[in-house]
């Protein structure tokens, strides 16, 4: 049986990971939250890793907070760069497959086709280019990783995300003004859980960077527009 330790757990992603983790019996997860594991203390990171043998290490933590990284940036470098060169170094230490996830947001957004893993980054925000960092960290320490890139994360039950916050003020009657201009791939939750169990821990392919997304690109207001036509909202607004 493999023993994983996730990180991050107390976030949407985590949480996902928490509510599928029955549905593989042959893994042994340990979840840990920022309230006893702070990625970004390496004598924290250390312990923790001292404490059993893992197999893989999913870091679901991450300063997610694009607007605010604006402002404070060196937060969203202490979490998303920092805390993972600990993480990295721990699993070098022990011998753990590190499975990081990171975002489209390396990538400026000007490429008219779909991005691909070996495509050159070029962030132009602090959260990008934090996360950017962190994946060259990982990538200058270990040679047992997957670096997961997504994009638009939600989950449909846990955390803050655009489909909650829609759907929340359609129920209540207020106005929702969503912009056509920016394209991405949506990507449920559920979906980058199963990626990464199903097609990273138990297919081990080789190592390196992966992209996953759900299927289909569109504008936040076709994916607002989604949301409600889902949940029979369309005439809320």
């Amino acid at each position: 049986m493999k023993r994983i330790l996730v990180t991050g757990a107390a976030g949407q992603l985590g949480l996902t990971l928490q509510e599928l983790a029955p549905d593989y019996p042959t893994l042994i997860f340990e979840f840990k939250s920022h309230h006893n594991l702070d990625i970004t203390s390496e004598n924290e990171v250390d312990r923790i890793f001292a404490d059993l043998g893992y197999d893989y290490c999913i870091n679901c933590a991450a300063y997610t907070n694009v607007e605010e990284a604006e402002r404070n940036p060196q937060e969203a470098f202490a979490v998303n760069a920092n805390g993972v060169k600990n993480l990295a170094k721990a699993c070098l230490k022990k011998n753990v497959v590190l499975v990081h996830i990171s975002t489209d947001y390396v990538f400026d957004g000007t490429k008219k086709s779909p991005y691909l893993p070996n495509d050159k980054p070029n962030p132009i925000n602090e959260y990008g280019k934090s996360k950017l960092l962190g994946e060259q960290y990982i990538q200058e320490i270990l040679k047992q990783y997957y670096i997961v890139r997504t994009s638009w994360l939600y989950s449909k039950k846990y955390g803050s995300n655009f489909y909650k916050t829609i759907l929340e003020k359609a129920k209540h009657g207020l106005q929702i003004k969503v912009t056509d201009l920016q394209m991405g791939c949506p990507t449920e939750a559920n979906s980058l859980v199963q990626f990464v169990i199903d097609k990273l821990v138990f297919n081990s392919p080789t190592y390196g960077i992966y992209h996953h997304t759900d299927d289909k690109a569109m504008t936040w207001f076709d994916f607002a527009k989604k949301i409600l036509f889902d949940n029979g909202l369309e005439n809320e607004t």
